[in-house]
């Protein structure tokens, strides 16, 4: 199955695209994503190729995440996320396990962003949430990340103090990409309610990177985001 699904995906790639991926996802020598290999397929297509997959298991899935193709690794986490909504409890903690234990291979913002809160969020939001706190404490930059934007699943329920806690526990991290994922959670929140993000900010105001800051503050009006950049709100 595995070279089946592969072929397939080859057969997608771009190379005009791939080159444009590689300056893209920062893959030159001392950056994040330093000897990534890309084929250049959009996330479409990939999003219908792991819909057509149905016969692959998880065994199968797992070796396809240990690619050292971009769009292969990325492909496993989609059908890894589409085999999570239809799974029962105990198929989703196998699934969740398998996630936590490859994220050294979850290594790229995109990877992280499209599937962490359909696998970790979903899976901790009905069971032990400590792990989210580990993952925030993390070495890696890529668990800090899984970490705060697992809790988008929990925005979604209206439950924001994941949010924040995790947010709080990284506003001291060097990393721009957590900077970023921080200020998106929170500028969430903020599209839910309001008054709980201009809080955060309020209590924070000194320790919130300015990225962060930006990020959160995205969708409010002109002169008030002006004010929070300022600090005279």
């Amino acid at each position: 199955m595995i070279h089946i699904i592969r072929r397939d995906l080859n057969s997608l790639s771009d190379k005009e695209k791939a080159n444009t991926y590689l300056r893209f996802f920062k893959t030159g020598k001392g950056e994040y994503g330093e000897g990534d290999v890309f084929l250049g397929v959009t996330m479409p297509k990939i999003r219908i190729l792991a819909k057509n997959v149905n016969a692959i298991n998880i065994k199968e899935v797992e070796i396809l995440l240990h690619s050292k193709i971009h769009e292969e690794r990325m492909l496993a986490l989609i059908i890894l996320v589409n085999k999570f909504k239809k799974a029962d409890n105990d198929e989703k903690g196998v699934i969740y396990d398998l996630y936590l234990r490859n994220t050294n291979f979850i290594n790229n913002w995109d990877l992280v962003d499209l599937t962490a809160s359909n696998i970790v969020g979903a899976y901790t939001y009905n069971n032990d949430t400590n792990i989210l706190t580990t993952l925030a404490k993390s070495d890696s930059l890529w668990e800090r990340r899984i970490a705060i934007v697992s809790t988008h699943y929990f925005i979604k329920q209206n439950k924001y103090s994941y949010t924040l806690n995790i947010s709080t526990i990284l506003l001291s991290d060097k990393h721009d990409l957590i900077h970023k994922a921080v200020g998106w959670m929170l500028r969430e929140v903020g599209k839910k309610d309001i008054k709980v993000l201009k809080h955060f900010i309020k209590l924070n105001y000194s320790n919130i990177p300015r990225t962060t800051l930006r990020y959160a503050i995205e969708r409010f009006p002109d002169i008030l985001r002006l004010k929070y950049l300022k600090n005279i709100y």
